[in-house]
Protein backbone atom coordinates (compact mmCIF):
# COMPACT_ATOMS: atom_id res chain seq x y z
CA UNK A 1 0.00 0.00 0.00
CA UNK A 2 1.22 3.50 -0.91
CA UNK A 3 0.64 6.60 1.18
CA UNK A 4 -1.70 7.82 -1.53
CA UNK A 5 -4.03 4.91 -0.75
CA UNK A 6 -4.34 6.07 2.86
CA UNK A 7 -5.45 9.61 1.98
CA UNK A 8 -7.21 9.34 -1.39
CA UNK A 9 -10.67 9.14 0.16
CA UNK A 10 -10.16 11.99 2.61
CA UNK A 11 -12.00 15.25 1.96
CA UNK A 12 -9.76 18.27 2.58
CA UNK A 13 -12.52 20.47 4.01
CA UNK A 14 -13.68 17.70 6.32
CA UNK A 15 -10.16 17.34 7.73
CA UNK A 16 -10.04 21.10 8.25
CA UNK A 17 -13.37 21.04 10.13
CA UNK A 18 -12.15 18.20 12.35
CA UNK A 19 -9.11 20.29 13.36
CA UNK A 20 -11.19 23.33 14.26
CA UNK A 21 -13.60 21.11 16.23
CA UNK A 22 -10.89 20.09 18.73
CA UNK A 23 -11.52 21.23 22.29
CA UNK A 24 -9.52 22.29 25.32
CA UNK A 25 -9.99 18.80 26.73
CA UNK A 26 -8.60 17.23 23.52
CA UNK A 27 -5.46 19.35 23.84
CA UNK A 28 -4.90 18.42 27.48
CA UNK A 29 -5.32 14.73 26.67
CA UNK A 30 -2.80 14.98 23.81
CA UNK A 31 -0.24 16.72 26.02
CA UNK A 32 -0.54 13.97 28.64
CA UNK A 33 0.28 11.12 26.25
CA UNK A 34 3.59 9.42 25.52
CA UNK A 35 2.51 8.27 22.06
CA UNK A 36 0.25 10.54 20.03
CA UNK A 37 -2.30 9.64 17.37
CA UNK A 38 -3.16 11.78 14.36
CA UNK A 39 -6.23 12.97 16.27
CA UNK A 40 -3.94 14.10 19.09
CA UNK A 41 -1.79 15.95 16.56
CA UNK A 42 -4.89 17.69 15.23
CA UNK A 43 -5.57 18.93 18.74
CA UNK A 44 -2.06 20.35 19.10
CA UNK A 45 -2.28 22.39 15.89
CA UNK A 46 -5.89 23.48 16.49
CA UNK A 47 -6.92 26.95 17.69
CA UNK A 48 -7.81 25.32 21.01
CA UNK A 49 -4.10 24.68 21.66
CA UNK A 50 -3.11 28.34 21.46
CA UNK A 51 -3.45 28.83 25.24
CA UNK A 52 -1.01 25.93 25.76
CA UNK A 53 1.85 27.25 23.63
CA UNK A 54 4.15 27.95 26.58
CA UNK A 55 3.73 24.39 27.83
CA UNK A 56 4.30 23.04 24.31
CA UNK A 57 7.45 25.14 23.94
CA UNK A 58 8.92 23.78 27.17
CA UNK A 59 8.05 20.22 26.16
CA UNK A 60 9.62 20.75 22.75
CA UNK A 61 12.84 22.07 24.27
CA UNK A 62 13.07 19.15 26.71
CA UNK A 63 12.33 16.49 24.12
CA UNK A 64 14.76 17.96 21.59
CA UNK A 65 17.59 18.16 24.12
CA UNK A 66 16.91 14.59 25.24
CA UNK A 67 17.09 13.27 21.68
CA UNK A 68 19.60 15.58 19.96
CA UNK A 69 21.44 17.32 22.79
CA UNK A 70 22.23 21.03 22.72
CA UNK A 71 23.51 20.98 19.15
CA UNK A 72 22.51 22.78 15.94
CA UNK A 73 23.64 21.65 12.49
CA UNK A 74 24.42 24.48 10.07
CA UNK A 75 23.75 23.60 6.44
CA UNK A 76 24.06 25.40 3.13
CA UNK A 77 22.37 24.97 -0.27
CA UNK A 78 24.30 24.96 -3.55
CA UNK A 79 22.13 25.57 -6.61
CA UNK A 80 23.48 23.72 -9.64
CA UNK A 81 20.84 24.90 -12.12
CA UNK A 82 17.76 27.10 -12.37
CA UNK A 83 16.57 25.55 -15.63
CA UNK A 84 13.02 24.30 -15.12
CA UNK A 85 10.26 22.86 -17.28
CA UNK A 86 7.61 23.36 -14.59
CA UNK A 87 5.05 26.15 -14.47
CA UNK A 88 4.63 26.40 -10.69
CA UNK A 89 2.87 29.73 -10.30
CA UNK A 90 4.58 30.63 -6.99
CA UNK A 91 8.20 29.84 -7.95
CA UNK A 92 10.91 32.12 -9.30
CA UNK A 93 12.18 29.28 -11.52
CA UNK A 94 8.79 29.03 -13.31
CA UNK A 95 9.44 28.16 -16.97
CA UNK A 96 7.46 31.23 -18.05
CA UNK A 97 9.42 33.71 -15.95
CA UNK A 98 11.82 35.79 -17.99
CA UNK A 99 14.90 35.21 -15.85
CA UNK A 100 18.43 34.34 -16.89
CA UNK A 101 19.00 30.57 -16.89
CA UNK A 102 22.20 28.85 -15.89
CA UNK A 103 23.54 25.34 -15.25
CA UNK A 104 26.94 25.11 -13.60
CA UNK A 105 29.92 23.55 -15.37
CA UNK A 106 32.47 21.43 -13.51
CA UNK A 107 34.72 24.45 -13.14
CA UNK A 108 31.88 26.57 -11.75
CA UNK A 109 30.94 23.80 -9.30
CA UNK A 110 34.52 23.78 -8.06
CA UNK A 111 34.40 27.57 -7.65
CA UNK A 112 31.30 27.21 -5.48
CA UNK A 113 32.92 24.43 -3.45
CA UNK A 114 35.95 26.61 -2.74
CA UNK A 115 33.81 29.41 -1.30
CA UNK A 116 31.55 27.09 0.69
CA UNK A 117 34.54 25.24 2.16
CA UNK A 118 36.03 28.58 3.20
CA UNK A 119 32.90 29.16 5.30
CA UNK A 120 33.69 26.02 7.31
CA UNK A 121 31.10 23.66 5.84
CA UNK A 122 31.78 19.96 5.36
CA UNK A 123 28.32 19.18 4.01
CA UNK A 124 26.32 20.62 1.13
CA UNK A 125 22.76 20.45 -0.20
CA UNK A 126 22.64 20.33 -4.02
CA UNK A 127 19.57 21.77 -5.73
CA UNK A 128 18.28 22.13 -9.29
CA UNK A 129 15.11 23.10 -11.06
CA UNK A 130 13.23 20.26 -12.75
CA UNK A 131 14.67 19.94 -16.24
CA UNK A 132 16.13 16.43 -16.73
CA UNK A 133 17.10 17.15 -20.33
CA UNK A 134 19.68 19.67 -19.07
CA UNK A 135 20.26 18.73 -15.42
CA UNK A 136 19.19 15.09 -15.30
CA UNK A 137 20.35 12.01 -13.42
CA UNK A 138 23.71 11.80 -15.21
CA UNK A 139 24.50 15.45 -14.50
CA UNK A 140 23.42 15.23 -10.86
CA UNK A 141 25.33 11.98 -10.27
CA UNK A 142 28.44 13.60 -11.73
CA UNK A 143 28.00 16.65 -9.49
CA UNK A 144 27.70 14.41 -6.43
CA UNK A 145 30.96 12.69 -7.31
CA UNK A 146 32.73 16.05 -7.65
CA UNK A 147 31.36 17.31 -4.33
CA UNK A 148 32.04 14.05 -2.52
CA UNK A 149 35.76 14.66 -3.00
CA UNK A 150 35.44 17.80 -0.87
CA UNK A 151 32.55 17.23 1.56
CA UNK A 152 31.83 14.53 4.13
CA UNK A 153 28.10 14.74 3.32
CA UNK A 154 26.37 15.51 0.02
CA UNK A 155 22.57 15.86 0.00
CA UNK A 156 20.00 16.44 -2.75
CA UNK A 157 16.86 18.45 -3.38
CA UNK A 158 16.11 17.81 -7.04
CA UNK A 159 13.30 16.50 -9.25
CA UNK A 160 11.57 13.19 -8.29
CA UNK A 161 13.43 10.16 -9.62
CA UNK A 162 12.89 6.42 -9.99
CA UNK A 163 14.15 3.98 -7.35
CA UNK A 164 17.01 2.88 -9.61
CA UNK A 165 18.15 6.47 -10.07
CA UNK A 166 18.10 7.11 -6.32
CA UNK A 167 20.24 4.00 -5.88
CA UNK A 168 22.73 5.52 -8.32
CA UNK A 169 22.78 8.73 -6.31
CA UNK A 170 23.43 6.78 -3.09
CA UNK A 171 26.23 4.82 -4.72
CA UNK A 172 27.77 8.09 -5.95
CA UNK A 173 27.91 9.36 -2.37
CA UNK A 174 24.54 11.01 -1.65
CA UNK A 175 23.52 10.82 2.02
CA UNK A 176 20.06 12.42 2.04
CA UNK A 177 17.29 13.46 -0.35
CA UNK A 178 14.66 16.11 0.38
CA UNK A 179 11.43 16.44 -1.60
CA UNK A 180 8.49 18.65 -0.69
CA UNK A 181 4.90 18.08 -1.73
CA UNK A 182 4.29 21.86 -1.57
CA UNK A 183 0.58 21.18 -0.93
CA UNK A 184 -1.20 17.93 -0.06
CA UNK A 185 -4.51 19.26 -1.40
CA UNK A 186 -4.94 17.06 -4.47
CA UNK A 187 -8.04 18.89 -5.69
CA UNK A 188 -6.18 22.21 -5.90
CA UNK A 189 -2.69 20.91 -6.60
CA UNK A 190 -3.07 21.36 -10.36
CA UNK A 191 -3.90 25.05 -9.91
CA UNK A 192 -0.42 25.67 -8.53
CA UNK A 193 1.34 23.20 -10.85
CA UNK A 194 -0.48 23.47 -14.18
CA UNK A 195 2.27 22.11 -16.45
CA UNK A 196 5.52 20.22 -16.27
CA UNK A 197 6.75 17.15 -14.39
CA UNK A 198 5.61 18.55 -11.08
CA UNK A 199 1.96 18.61 -12.16
CA UNK A 200 1.68 14.86 -11.44
CA UNK A 201 0.44 14.86 -7.82
CA UNK A 202 0.63 11.13 -7.24
CA UNK A 203 4.12 10.71 -8.72
CA UNK A 204 5.45 13.45 -6.47
CA UNK A 205 3.62 12.15 -3.41
CA UNK A 206 5.18 8.71 -3.88
CA UNK A 207 8.72 10.08 -4.12
CA UNK A 208 9.65 9.65 -0.42
CA UNK A 209 8.70 5.97 -0.67
CA UNK A 210 11.01 5.51 -3.67
CA UNK A 211 13.81 7.30 -1.80
CA UNK A 212 13.40 4.97 1.18
CA UNK A 213 13.19 1.90 -1.07
CA UNK A 214 16.54 2.92 -2.57
CA UNK A 215 18.09 2.68 0.90
CA UNK A 216 18.89 6.36 1.33
CA UNK A 217 20.24 7.26 4.78
CA UNK A 218 17.84 10.18 5.32
CA UNK A 219 14.86 11.72 3.56
CA UNK A 220 13.06 14.98 4.12
CA UNK A 221 9.42 15.87 3.52
CA UNK A 222 7.50 19.09 3.84
CA UNK A 223 4.94 21.59 2.61
CA UNK A 224 5.20 25.17 1.38
CA UNK A 225 3.16 27.41 3.64
CA UNK A 226 1.06 29.92 1.75
CA UNK A 227 -0.80 27.80 -0.77
CA UNK A 228 -3.49 26.13 1.35
CA UNK A 229 -4.77 26.17 4.95
CA UNK A 230 -1.65 25.55 7.02
CA UNK A 231 -3.26 23.51 9.79
CA UNK A 232 -4.65 21.02 7.27
CA UNK A 233 -1.28 20.80 5.50
CA UNK A 234 0.34 19.94 8.82
CA UNK A 235 -2.11 17.10 9.46
CA UNK A 236 -1.43 15.54 6.06
CA UNK A 237 2.30 15.94 6.66
CA UNK A 238 1.99 14.25 10.06
CA UNK A 239 0.11 11.39 8.41
CA UNK A 240 2.84 11.14 5.78
CA UNK A 241 5.56 11.07 8.42
CA UNK A 242 3.75 8.40 10.45
CA UNK A 243 3.25 6.25 7.32
CA UNK A 244 6.93 6.49 6.37
CA UNK A 245 8.33 5.81 9.84
CA UNK A 246 6.08 2.76 10.16
CA UNK A 247 6.86 1.27 6.75
CA UNK A 248 10.48 2.41 6.26
CA UNK A 249 11.79 2.44 9.80
CA UNK A 250 15.48 2.13 8.84
CA UNK A 251 15.46 5.61 7.30
CA UNK A 252 15.99 8.86 9.23
CA UNK A 253 13.47 11.66 8.65
CA UNK A 254 13.55 15.42 8.44
CA UNK A 255 10.74 17.99 8.24
CA UNK A 256 10.49 21.47 6.84
CA UNK A 257 7.52 23.79 6.31
CA UNK A 258 8.96 27.04 4.95
CA UNK A 259 6.78 30.08 4.55
CA UNK A 260 6.51 31.58 1.10
CA UNK A 261 8.95 34.35 0.17
CA UNK A 262 8.91 36.97 -2.64
CA UNK A 263 10.14 35.64 -5.99
CA UNK A 264 10.10 36.43 -9.70
CA UNK A 265 6.49 36.43 -10.91
CA UNK A 266 5.20 38.22 -7.82
CA UNK A 267 2.86 35.49 -6.59
CA UNK A 268 1.17 36.32 -3.28
CA UNK A 269 0.28 33.62 -0.72
CA UNK A 270 -3.36 32.59 -0.27
CA UNK A 271 -2.96 31.69 3.40
CA UNK A 272 -0.68 33.30 5.95
CA UNK A 273 1.01 31.65 8.91
CA UNK A 274 2.10 33.97 11.71
CA UNK A 275 5.29 33.44 13.69
CA UNK A 276 3.16 32.30 16.61
CA UNK A 277 1.43 29.74 14.39
CA UNK A 278 4.77 28.59 12.97
CA UNK A 279 5.89 27.97 16.54
CA UNK A 280 2.72 26.00 17.28
CA UNK A 281 3.25 23.75 14.25
CA UNK A 282 6.90 23.15 15.07
CA UNK A 283 6.23 22.28 18.70
CA UNK A 284 3.33 20.04 17.73
CA UNK A 285 5.61 18.04 15.45
CA UNK A 286 8.31 17.72 18.10
CA UNK A 287 5.78 16.37 20.61
CA UNK A 288 4.27 14.11 17.94
CA UNK A 289 7.62 12.63 16.86
CA UNK A 290 10.57 13.09 19.22
CA UNK A 291 13.09 11.68 16.70
CA UNK A 292 12.31 13.71 13.60
CA UNK A 293 14.82 16.37 12.53
CA UNK A 294 13.37 19.83 11.91
CA UNK A 295 15.12 22.42 9.75
CA UNK A 296 14.64 26.16 9.37
CA UNK A 297 15.88 27.99 6.29
CA UNK A 298 16.85 31.59 5.55
CA UNK A 299 13.26 32.18 4.39
CA UNK A 300 12.43 32.96 8.03
CA UNK A 301 13.28 36.15 9.95
CA UNK A 302 16.36 36.71 12.11
CA UNK A 303 14.22 37.04 15.19
CA UNK A 304 12.46 33.73 14.57
CA UNK A 305 15.65 31.83 13.84
CA UNK A 306 17.32 33.21 16.97
CA UNK A 307 14.44 32.17 19.20
CA UNK A 308 13.97 28.67 17.80
CA UNK A 309 17.57 27.58 18.40
CA UNK A 310 16.59 26.21 21.82
CA UNK A 311 12.97 25.31 21.08
CA UNK A 312 12.92 22.34 18.71
CA UNK A 313 14.89 23.10 15.55
CA UNK A 314 17.83 20.77 14.81
CA UNK A 315 19.32 22.39 11.69
CA UNK A 316 19.53 25.94 10.32
CA UNK A 317 20.89 27.24 7.03
CA UNK A 318 23.31 30.16 7.03
CA UNK A 319 25.02 32.24 4.37
CA UNK A 320 22.65 30.92 1.71
CA UNK A 321 22.33 31.89 -1.95
CA UNK A 322 19.47 30.63 -4.13
CA UNK A 323 21.08 31.38 -7.49
CA UNK A 324 23.37 28.99 -9.45
CA UNK A 325 26.96 30.11 -8.92
CA UNK A 326 25.79 32.55 -6.25
CA UNK A 327 28.67 32.04 -3.83
CA UNK A 328 31.47 32.78 -6.27
CA UNK A 329 29.48 35.18 -8.50
CA UNK A 330 26.23 36.42 -6.86
CA UNK A 331 23.45 37.29 -9.32
CA UNK A 332 19.97 38.04 -7.97
CA UNK A 333 18.49 37.68 -11.47
CA UNK A 334 19.15 33.92 -11.20
CA UNK A 335 17.71 33.31 -7.73
CA UNK A 336 14.71 31.15 -6.83
CA UNK A 337 13.47 33.44 -4.05
CA UNK A 338 14.72 36.31 -1.90
CA UNK A 339 16.19 35.16 1.40
CA UNK A 340 15.14 36.78 4.68
CA UNK A 341 18.16 36.26 6.94
CA UNK A 342 21.46 37.05 5.21
CA UNK A 343 23.82 36.50 8.16
CA UNK A 344 27.00 34.55 7.43
CA UNK A 345 27.78 31.22 9.16
CA UNK A 346 30.22 32.70 11.69
CA UNK A 347 27.66 35.27 12.83
CA UNK A 348 25.06 32.53 13.15
CA UNK A 349 27.52 30.34 15.02
CA UNK A 350 28.21 33.14 17.50
CA UNK A 351 24.49 33.65 18.11
CA UNK A 352 23.91 29.92 18.64
CA UNK A 353 26.87 29.50 21.02
CA UNK A 354 25.70 32.50 23.06
CA UNK A 355 22.54 30.51 23.78
CA UNK A 356 24.57 27.61 25.16
CA UNK A 357 24.39 25.38 22.10
CA UNK A 358 27.19 23.79 20.07
CA UNK A 359 27.43 24.15 16.30
CA UNK A 360 28.37 21.44 13.84
CA UNK A 361 29.00 21.78 10.11
CA UNK A 362 28.43 18.10 9.30
CA UNK A 363 26.51 15.19 10.83
CA UNK A 364 28.03 12.42 8.69
CA UNK A 365 31.64 11.30 8.56
CA UNK A 366 33.67 9.46 5.93
CA UNK A 367 34.69 6.93 8.60
CA UNK A 368 31.02 5.91 8.85
CA UNK A 369 30.69 4.98 5.19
Amino acid sequence: MEFYDTIKDLVWDDVTKSIYAKTDNDVRKALSKQTLSIEDFKALISPAAEKYLEQMALMSRKLTQQRFGKVILLYIPMYLSNECSNHCIYCGFNHNNKIARKTLTDEEILEEIKVIKSMGYDNVLLLTGEYPRIAGADYIEHAIKICKQHFAAVNLEVYPMKVEEYKRMAEAGCNSVYVYQETFNEQRYKIYHPKGMKSNYRWRLGTPERIAQAGMHRLGIGALIGLEEWRTEMVYMAMHLRFLTKNYWKTKYSLSFPRMRPAAGGYQPNFLMSEKQFAQALWAFRIFDNDVEISMSTRETRNMRDHFVTLGVTSISAGSHTDPGGYAHPDTELEQFHINDDRDPKTMEKMIREQGYDVIYKDWDRTLE
